[in-house]
């Protein structure tokens, strides 16, 4: 009951903290969401086993360097063409393995460009999504808090529906406890939402509503799988200790990250 009541208490202040800042400015949000790459490119380090010296540094070198210099593109602070520098974040592995010689290239490469492409990618482009010049009328706070929702939506009911009647698994291998009942559920649910939402929105056409939620519920369930498998890899529960209750940033930023970079190309394409 206190395991119940701590996972409650701290979640709901995580909500308060996400949804809050996303609806105070562009700014708050992107401060959150730096916070989310520093904590998570230090999860990952630990993840994968690695010596804090000298791969921590590199992370935050490529996953912070990558994450401000985007953000601070989206945030009209610096013009679009400056966004041409992040062509220079992949190659610093290249470099840095060149100069190393304790490390091969392999390792030093997973790391990098993971931090790169994981937590630098998602999160600079959520706060892209506060542009109307991107996204038209779908844009800001209701864009990216509906992104959270549909994935929120997903985990609580393929947890509830796997609960009451799963019984085939899903990836056993990777995460035992998910099954696909559970998967099916989340997914008709997160649907049903995002359609009603649709029907009674002026905002948000039912086109982008039902390919935002089958995105969500898609991709936002391998994230959740492949940070199973890197706690698995390594031999931990969780990715750390930040939340109580809940884990670390990678725990409850795992669906996301990896379904925003979709979500993102796919509203821009429709």
């Amino acid at each position: 009951m206190r395991e119940l009541l701590i996972r409650t208490l701290s979640g709901a202040v995580l909500v308060t903290i996400i949804i809050g800042s996303i609806l105070w400015s562009p700014w708050a949000w992107a401060a959150v969401a730096l916070f989310v790459v520093v904590v998570g490119t230090y999860e990952m380090c630990k993840l994968q086993q690695l010596p804090l010296k000298p791969f921590l540094f590199l992370g935050e070198l490529i996953a912070v360097g990558g994450y401000a210099l985007a953000a601070l593109v989206a945030l009209k602070v610096l013009p679009m063409r400056w966004l041409l520098l992040e062509l220079a974040f992949p190659l610093l592995p290249f470099l840095v393995a060149l100069f190393s010689s304790q490390h091969d290239f392999k390792t030093i490469a997973a790391f990098g460009f993971g931090s790169l492409a994981y937590l630098s990618l998602p999160t600079s482009l959520m706060v892209f999504m506060y542009q109307s010049d991107l996204f038209g009328d779908l844009a800001g706070p209701r864009l990216i808090i509906m992104v959270f929702g549909l994935l929120w939506v997903n985990d609580t009911f393929a947890y509830l529906t796997g609960r009451l009647l799963g019984k085939h698994k899903l990836f056993e291998r990777i995460s035992p406890g998910k099954t696909i009942e559970g998967s099916l559920g989340g997914l008709i649910f997160t649907l049903l939402g995002v359609i009603l939402l649709s029907h009674y929105s002026t905002w948000l056409p039912m086109k982008a509503a039902i390919g935002m939620g089958l995105i969500a519920v898609v991709f936002g369930t391998l994230g959740d799988l492949c940070e199973s498998m890197l706690k698995r890899q390594a031999g931990v529960k969780d990715s750390g200790k930040l939340i109580p209750g809940h884990g670390g940033i990678l725990d409850r930023f795992d669906s996301v990250l990896f379904a925003v970079p979709f979500v993102f190309v796919y509203l821009l394409l429709v």
